[in-house]
């Protein structure tokens, strides 16, 4: 195993209610250096999401983070969705905020097996999450489990931070230094490739292929929509 950093469990848990804030006000959701020029911010990939999961899917937020923003704006777009994370602060956060949700949000750790069935979802979102998790566990359970509780056809949409190594960034929200474990694209892509999970190229304009962006700290990160096939 590779170098284990803190991946944030106590960050998380002093600044609950403040991230659900910055999440909620979308104070770090507009992109900067985009691939692609549909890609402006958090909204343009919930919405790709929306469109390649029909209403009423029913779909799996992995890490769904203080205050579970996108279960909420989910659920209240009529999908069957439901939210965890390893941070009892932020469902807490979650239940407070959105108590229409307080059944469909959870607490479980990413790194552990994820507690459904074989083919629960037909859609599954990871919103920069791996990133907190050391790579031999990413590659070799938390991906393999994401295609598991994916039905054939599901749709894996997955936003990580890029490059190599650990990296240290200030974040100016929090006041504070945050470090994160780099994945290279390519890594990734063929571990899904091998789980069976393949890139949806873009199309007409869409979101689609492998796309990259920065946010505010700045971070470099890639968005990526992939269909398991059968």
């Amino acid at each position: 195993m590779g170098q284990r950093i803190d991946y944030s469990e106590s960050f998380y848990r002093r600044h609950a209610q403040r991230y659900a804030e910055v999440s909620h006000k979308y104070i770090q959701s507009v992109y900067s250096n985009v691939s692609h020029p549909a890609l402006r911010g958090d909204a343009d990939v919930m919405e790709r999401m929306q469109e390649l999961a029909p209403v009423g899917s029913r779909g799996l937020d992995a890490g769904c983070g203080a205050g579970a923003r996108d279960v909420f704006l989910f659920w209240q777009a009529g999908y069957d969705i439901y939210g965890v994370d390893a941070i009892e602060e932020n469902i807490e956060e979650a239940r407070r905020l959105h108590p229409e949700i307080a059944r469909r949000v959870s607490v479980a750790d990413l790194r552990e097996p994820i507690n459904h069935p074989d083919a629960s979802f037909d859609f599954l979102i990871c919103n920069a999450v791996i990133q907190h998790i050391e790579p031999d566990i990413v590659m070799g359970r938390t991906l393999p489990e994401f295609a598991r509780v994916l039905r054939p056809g599901g749709v894996l949409q997955l936003v990580f931070k890029v490059g190599k190594g650990i990296a240290t960034l200030y974040d100016r929200d929090y006041s504070a230094d945050r470090s994160f474990h780099l994945y290279g694209a390519d890594e990734v892509l063929e571990r899904l490739s091998e789980l069976g999970l393949h890139v949806i190229p873009a199309e007409h304009g869409k979101l689609g292929g492998v796309m990259y962006f920065a946010d505010t700290k700045p971070a470099n990160h890639c968005l990526l929509y992939a269909r398991k096939s059968g």
